[in-house]
């Protein structure tokens, strides 16, 4: 008889709440770490340059207001 997803996950959390064994608790975390993907990785390039170009103008003040950026944009707004 095959278990759906659902009840897997709550025997799993069960069973993940009696543990005691910390190498075991380490190797579940480190697993879990190594099966998160950073959404850096998954980003264009394209998109990562506009990012950094917006982080370097912000540091460096090259900001607006919301104002004035709602100025520029209010006929899609």
């Amino acid at each position: 008889m095959e278990m759906n997803i659902q009840n897997i996950k709550i025997e799993l959390i069960q069973w993940l709440t009696t543990l005691d064994d910390k190498n075991l608790i380490q190797k579940i975390l480190d697993l879990r770490k190594s099966q998160t993907k950073d959404w850096w990785n998954e980003i264009s390039d394209a998109e990562k340059s506009s990012i950094e170009k917006g982080i370097s103008d912000a540091e460096n003040g090259k900001l607006n207001s919301h104002s004035e950026a709602h100025k520029v944009y209010e006929k899609w707004l």
